[in-house]
Order: C-alpha cells, then structure tokens, then sequence
C-alpha cells in the first residue's frame, strides 16, 4: 500500500496539510516518445496502459482543464458488456473483465459495484429481441438472464410491474456481474497510476494545433507552447471532431447533448440497476442515497456541458410511472455531458489516415464502460502501430468500406453511458 493506516490517520488529524499529491504537476517538455490529447478516462486509461504493459513511460496528457472536468465526470457511472454483436460483444467483455480487477491493479478504490443491469421490456417484439441478444452474450461466455415480471418484482418491489398501460413490464434482460463504479475514482486512479510510470499530466494546457510533414505527425501546438512527438493519441469523446479537424481530418461524429439528474437522497430502496429503452429512462441509487437518473439525447447538436428542462421533465415523468412512490422526491441537480456519437453506435479505436495519429471516440452511450478496455486496447495500437483482434472491427474507414457494426438498437440503452 503506498500509504499506511498510520499516515493515514496522521494526515486525519492534522487536517491533511501534509497530505501528498496524487500526481505530480509537471511542466512539459519539449519532445515526448507519445502524446495523448485529453485527460479524461480514456486518455489516463491509454497512457496507463502505454507505461505498465508496454513499458512506454515518456509520455505526455495534455488536458485543456483539469482531470474529471469533461464527461468523465459527467455520466451515470454505468458499467456492462451486454451488447449483441461480436465485435462490442468481445470488446466490452474484456473491458468488463479489467473493471472486476481495476481497484487492485491500480491499488486505488474505483468503487466497482456489480449489482446487476436490468433492461426491461415492454413489447412482445421486445421481448423476442431481448431473448436473442440474451442468447448472443451467452454463446460468447457473457453472462445474460431472463427475468419473467414475477422475478422483476420480488428483485424490485418498488417498481409497478403492470401488465396494462404506456408501460407494460413483460419481462427483462438482466446482466448479473454488471453495475456501477465511481466515475471520479476511475480518473484519479489512472492517473495516479500512469503518474507513478513517469507518465506526465499537464492540465491547463490546450491544444490549439497539430503539426504534420509529410503525412506523419511531428507534434502539437499548446497553450504552453509547442511539443514534439512521432506518436499521438486523440482521446476527447464529444470534442473528437474539433480536434481531429486540426489535422484535416473530418469524422463520422456528432456531438450531442445528454442529460443525467439526482434527487435528494433516501434510504437504501434500490440495489440495481433499471433500463427502459422505450421509455428513454434509467435509475440506480448511488452509496450517497441519491436516485441517479436519465434519459435520451436532447438531439440538436452541441458543445455545451447543458441541456433543457423539457428533457427532465420527460425522464421524471418515465420514472414516475415505473417508481410512483419517488413522486415526493426533490431533484437535487442536473448535468449534461457531450456524447461523441459515431454513425453506427460503435466506437472507433484505430489508426488515421496520417502516420502517427490514432483515434479513439465515438463512444456513443458506451464511454464509460469502456474505460479500461479502451486504454488496453489503444495503448497497443499506439505501442505496437497496429491493431488488435479486439479493435480490428473498429477502424475509420468502415464507414467508406461499408463494414459498419450497427448496434444502435440492440446493445446499448439510451443513456446508460
């Protein structure tokens, strides 16, 4: 353990003043081996990963912010691997199977919760596809369960399992080993870990241009100045095709708005996660006791960490007709994160069309989740110049190719990012 039980309750008493940094505030230099352009959970994740697997340890993360300031810290904290077709199938698993082991391999709590994500269902058509995608993830070892209403509600006692309605609850596609973790965690986790490899993180330090010759990359232009690296890594989530446009590249991405709320917190009521695809919405209870809650896209395209109330009203007015007792509720606050959505739903993690680059966003509802994997599987790409089996599937130029991995409406629920 870096720190003892004895600091521990030494920094306790004396209010923490000689309480050590995480991760060292380094300014930059003036070349590094590797850079990577966004300190979120992804860029953290992929200069973690460069250092411990592939024993790449000069590299940079700039972050235009600070750490946790973009859509790392804004979203619902949502872990799974539930998706139907192979390529996410595989992809998330592996993710999946990182998070079980992440507070021990970064030797930093990122409270991972497997308490389950349940996907409810309200048609027969519905249903039909739920049982396939459940028969999907188990012929690729991934835990899946169908729950009948009488299972939904012995689990959920709280939630109105009717049978008539706008609503009606036939059934639920349920992931056991899913569940949450603490979004914040997960980015000072990385960090740390990646900081303690050598791994320099700048925040306050902007991209403004990347430099190229010849086809390749030669390196960035900074708020802080120019720096040069032959390898660099675009990790920005909504902010991809801003960035990637300084190179002259032009993406297959919007960038949208997604809402996320809370209420004020109660008692413990509700040990899982709830989805409903078709009525945009899904609810958790947090370790605090707040309901954490969504819903879908506010579908216009935008940069602004904000959304509208008529997409709160919506998302509580789903809720209230699945959970009536929550009615007497206060809605403590509201968020909105940048959603990178890509035209097929899937992510794109790969090279570009010039040397030295690579990307990886797109995440669409899935930014989270993939957190770890994505940093192992863009750590190599980026160590080793080629891809892995398991982002083989996700280049850019499926989408001229025409290979695209359409799981808009079969893996991810809206907004369970």
């Amino acid at each position: 353990m870096r720190y003892s039980i004895f600091s521990l309750v030494r920094n306790a008493l004396n209010y923490h003043q000689d309480w050590p940094k995480a991760w060292r505030s380094p300014d930059p230099k003036p070349e590094y081996d590797a850079i990577i352009i966004g300190g979120g959970g992804h860029g953290l994740a992929t200069a973690y990963y460069l250092a411990k697997e592939h024993g790449i340890t000069n590299v940079a993360v700039l972050e235009k912010g600070w750490l946790g300031g973009g859509n790392t810290g804004r979203n619902t904290t949502i872990v799974r691997s539930n998706y139907e077709l192979n390529g996410n199938a595989l992809f998330y698993e592996k993710s999946m199977q990182l998070w079980e082991d992440l507070s021990q391999d970064l030797n930093y709590n990122v409270m991972f919760s497997q308490r389950g994500v349940l996907n409810l269902m309200h048609t027969d058509g519905a249903v039909d596809a739920a049982q396939r995608r459940g028969n999907a993830l188990r012929l690729n070892g991934i835990d899946s369960e169908w729950w009948s209403p009488d299972m939904i509600k012995a689990r959920v006692p709280m939630m109105e399992v009717k049978n008539d309605g706008h609503f009606p609850v036939m059934g639920g596609l349920m992931q056991p080993r899913a569940g949450t973790a603490r979004h914040d965690a997960v980015a000072w986790g990385f960090a740390r870990g990646a900081d303690m490899r050598g791994v320099d993180i700048i925040q306050n330090c902007e991209v403004t241009g990347i430099d190229t010759e010849n086809g390749r990359v030669t390196g960035v232009q900074t708020t802080r100045g120019a720096i040069r690296a032959k390898k660099i890594g675009i990790a920005v989530a909504g902010h991809s095709s801003h960035v990637a446009g300084m190179a002259g590249l032009r993406l297959p991405i919007e960038s949208h708005v997604l809402q996320a709320m809370v209420s004020e917190p109660l008692k413990p009521c509700l040990d899982t996660v709830i989805t409903s695809g078709v009525a945009h919405m899904y609810i958790s209870q947090s370790d605090k006791g707040e309901l954490v809650f969504g819903g879908d896209l506010d579908f216009y395209n935008s940069y602004a960490q904000r959304g509208n109330f008529p997409r709160i009203e919506h998302v509580v007015a789903s809720i209230l007709y699945l959970f009536p007792a929550f009615s007497r509720l206060r809605l403590m606050r509201s968020w909105g994160g940048i959603m990178d959505m890509s035209m097929d739903g899937s992510p794109i993690i790969g090279k570009t069309p010039i040397e030295g680059l690579y990307l990886i966003g797109g995440w669409c509802y899935g930014g989270l989740t993939a957190t770890p994997g994505s940093g192992w599987v863009f750590a190599h790409t980026m160590a080793q110049d080629r891809l892995h089996e398991l982002n083989e599937l996700f280049t850019l130029d499926r989408f001229h190719q025409g290979y695209v991995i359409d799981e808009r409406g079969a893996g991810p629920t809206p907004g369970a990012h």
